[in-house]
Parts: structure tokens; C-alpha cells; sequence
């Protein structure tokens, strides 16, 4: 019997962690990761701020992942163009599908179509670096709004705020730090519509707002409260903890007079975008805690003037060809990772893992233990799974027409970009087309 082969649909945490899992657990699997761009990591290298320099350890530790025996990777080829469900039935005992989640939860408020509205997975996608989104942005808004009360909220808040030269000692592509040249942003407004327990920063986001001497964070005190329930959710949970320690600092703290400044406002919920051609101004309705930690309006409104508004509301996973998808809950439905059918039946040989398959919640942690959870479920099935009618691993190889990045091919791509920082002085310089990334990935 030829050894099982598993695809695994995206190179993101999500997939690289289930890849990992598998190899371990199963001594003679090979895996492929396929990935639509030419370079792995997903929302680790595409999501985050370019100043996160914790998120280089995560790095490190999924390249290990990549670089392994029995794990290739199969880059610049993306699921339903080129190549369908059929295809990856024919070559593969099972589908690991983990493609996460990259477009915005919807706003449904007036004017959130406005000129000047954004979601925030597209800015961070431009500020990331991302090969597939245009190379520029308009900053020439002067009062901005943030609607979020998470980390990609304060990652762009921060953003915004931070003068562009503070972020040269980071891997920001030159793009990006041209276009953040022109930032004409000098006061950033995030507005949580619950208090100061309930927002969902880390502490470590909210800490990292105050690290630029350009920066001056305010914490109103309009909205500041706390309930019943906030003070259990203080007294259980020392993340919340420090959370409120550190709005209260902030609350507390003397202006520095830095020349720009961050504004954060609890218990203010979005009601509409005003504007006639484009963004003028957010209005908001304070809330007030019910001792439950939830809220309800309370009929007073704020209008606040702005230019530009971005909506940090939730990422949504999108629908796959061919695979059923729960529109609601912006997932693929399954059980324990098994996907199922209409009418609740599992696909033989389909799994799915990441935010595909939970919605977009969670850290890193969540994603290893969802990924054995899937892994579990796999195994368990694999004797029972029909083989594929192809058995050469390379036949996939041969079937693909376009430019396939390999192992070897992101190496050189990573290489490249490394020289491109050190001859700046700098660790990294990420490329953003995708031509550039393709030729980086052949040496040339």
C-alpha cells in the first residue's frame, strides 16, 4: 500500500499547525501544502502590524513546520481556479481545507458606504504588504474614526497614529512607508460600545499604543464604567485585569502634548457615518452597563467630526467552491473538523480546520487545539477512506499549469527579502507584487 497523501488547502497557521500534527502522528503521511500565494504564514504574515516584532518567533517556529520531511509546499496555486475539489479528490486520501478568514464582517449602519469608509481587513492588508490589494491608501483624513473593540482595532489605530519613520526598523514595505509618509492623521478615535471589561484587547496590544514618544493615548471618561459583572470579570481574569489597570493609567494621565493622539471611547455604539459625498463625522449612542455586562442605549448621541471611518467589526471567512457553507456564521459546516453535506453527512475524505471551521476567534492556542481536534478526526476515518484514483505524488505537480513555488522557491524569496533589509540596515524588506515575488522565488 502506497503511503496516505493529505492536502491541506492554505498555508496559514491553521493549515501549518495540522500539517505538523499529522506528520507527527502518523509515521509515513505526506502532506502538501497548497497555498494561493507565493509565500506561506497567512494572516501572520498579511494580518499583523509590521511593527509586532514578537510575531517573528511565531514565524520561526511554523518555517521549522514548512522545512520538514514528509511536508511540501506547494505555493502560487490557488483552490478553484487552478485546481477544483474533483482534482484534489483524485491525488489525496483527505482535504484539510484552513483558508481562515480575510474579508470584513458587514456594518450595518447609513452611510457606512461613504467615500472615506473602510473595513479594516483591507488597510491591513495594504499595510501588511499583501500582493493581492492595491499599492495605495488615502491618509489625507485628519480625524479618524476606528469602530472595534479588539486587536486589529488598536493595530490600526496605532498605525494611523504612529509617524512613518518609527516603523523603518521593521520589515514595512516601501510602499507602505510612502504612503504612511502622507498620513495627515493626527487624532484616532476607537469607539467600544461596551465598557472598559468587556473590550477585547490583550494587554499587551493595549500597552503597545503608549510606546511612541509621538503618540498620546486618552482614555475618556464618559463611558467608563464598571458593573457587577465587570468587577467579576476583574476579579477571575488577570488579562482583564490588567486591561482596566492600564485604561486606568491612561484615564488618569496628563496629555504629553505629542503631536498626535489616540482617543478611546467606551460605551459608545456606531448608529451612522454622516456625510453627503463622503465622510464627515461618526454618531454614536452611549450605552449603559446592565450589571450583566451586556448594554442599552441610552438616547443620548455624539457626533464626532472625521474624515475617514474603519469598521474593526470581525473578519469573515469566505465560501469555497463546491463546499457547503453556513453564510450566517461565515463557516463550513462540520463536526469535530469533518465537513458535512446538506444534509448533515460527512464528505468522505473532507476536513477542515482554522477560522473556516470556528469562526474568526481565538489565538494561536485555539488554532493548535483545533487543529488536533481535525487531525483526531481524520485519523480515526483514514482506513476507511477511499484512495485516490492518482497515487504519483508529483502527478499533481504535472497537472498544475501555472508557476508553482516550492520549498526552495520561498527559501529564495525569503533570502531575497532578508538582503533587501540588511542592505538597509534593517532585518527584512517584504516584496508585495506578485510578479517580483514570483521572479524572487526563481532566482532571478
Amino acid at each position: 500500500m502506497t503511503d496516505p497523501r493529505v492536502a491541506v488547502v492554505g498555508a496559514g497557521p491553521a493549515g501549518i499547525y495540522a500539517a505538523d500534527i499529522l506528520a507527527q502522528e502518523h509515521p509515513r503521511v505526506l502532506v502538501d501544502l497548497i497555498e494561493r500565494l507565493p509565500a506561506p504564514f497567512g494572516l501572520v504574515r498579511y494580518g499583523v502590524a509590521p511593527d509586532h516584532p514578537r510575531i517573528k518567533e511565531i514565524i520561526k517556529a511554523l518555517h521549522r513546520v514548512v522545512n520538514r520531511d514528509r511536508i511540501r509546499f506547494v505555493g502560487n496555486v490557488a483552490y478553484g481556479t487552478d485546481l477544483k475539489l474533483d482534482d484534489l479528490r483524485r491525488h489525496y486520501d483527505a482535504v484539510i481545507f484552513a483558508t481562515g478568514a480575510m474579508a470584513d464582517r458587514s456594518l450595518d449602519i447609513p452611510g457606512i458606504d461613504l467615500p472615506g469608509s473602510h473595513g479594516a481587513a483591507d488597510f491591513v492588508s495594504w499595510y501588511a504588504g499583501h500582493p493581492d490589494v492595491p499599492r495605495d491608501w488615502p491618509l489625507d483624513a485628519r480625524e479618524v474614526a476606528v469602530v472595534g473593540a479588539g486587536n486589529v482595532a488598536l493595530d490600526i489605530a496605532r498605525m494611523l497614529a504612529k509617524p512613518a519613520d518609527e516603523q523603518l526598523s521593521t520589515e514595512i514595505a516601501d510602499n507602505v512607508y510612502q504612503g504612511l509618509k502622507l498620513n495627515q492623521a493626527t487624532d484616532v478615535h476607537v469607539f467600544a460600545r461596551r465598557g472598559p471589561a468587556q473590550i477585547k484587547f490583550t494587554p499587551m496590544e493595549l500597552r503597545e499604543l503608549s510606546h511612541s514618544p509621538s503618540v498620546d493615548v486618552i482614555v475618556h471618561p464618559e463611558g467608563f464604567e464598571i458593573d457587577d459583572a465587570s468587577q467579576a470579570a476583574i476579579s477571575s481574569s488577570k488579562s482583564t485585569r490588567l486591561v482596566v489597570d492600564t485604561l486606568l493609567k491612561h484615564l488618569d494621565a496628563e496629555p504629553t502634548g505629542a503631536p498626535h493622539r489616540i482617543h478611546i471611547h467606551l460605551c459608545q455604539a456606531p448608529i451612522e457615518v454622516l456625510g453627503t459625498d463622503r465622510v464627515e463625522g461618526l454618531r454614536t449612542e452611549r450605552m449603559q452597563l446592565q450589571g450583566d455586562g451586556t448594554v442599552k442605549g441610552t438616547g443620548e448621541y455624539v457626533d464626532t467630526p472625521v474624515q475617514a471611518v474603519y469598521r474593526a467589526v470581525g473578519y469573515l471567512s469566505s465560501h469555497l467552491p463546491e463546499l457547503p457553507f453556513d453564510h450566517q456564521a461565515g463557516v463550513i459546516t462540520n463536526d469535530r473538523g469533518r465537513i458535512l453535506d446538506l444534509d448533515g453527512v460527512p464528505l468522505p475524505g473532507m476536513y477542515v480546520t482554522g477560522w473556516i471551521k470556528r469562526g474568526p476567534v481565538g489565538l494561536i492556542g485555539h488554532t493548535k487545539s483545533d487543529a488536533a481536534e481535525t487531525i483526531a478526526s481524520l485519523l480515526q476515518d483514514l482506513d476507511q477512506l477511499p484512495r485516490p484514483e492518482i497515487s504519483d505524488p508529483e502527478a499533481i505537480l504535472e497537472h498544475l499549469a501555472g508557476p508553482i513555488v516550492d520549498r526552495d522557491g520561498w527559501a529564495r524569496l525569503d533570502a531575497h527579502e532578508i538582503a533587501l533589509g540588511q542592505a538597509q540596515g534593517r532585518e527584512r524588506v517584504k516584496v508585495v507584487p506578485r510578479d517580483e515575488m514570483l521572479n524572487a522565488a526563481r532566482g532571478r
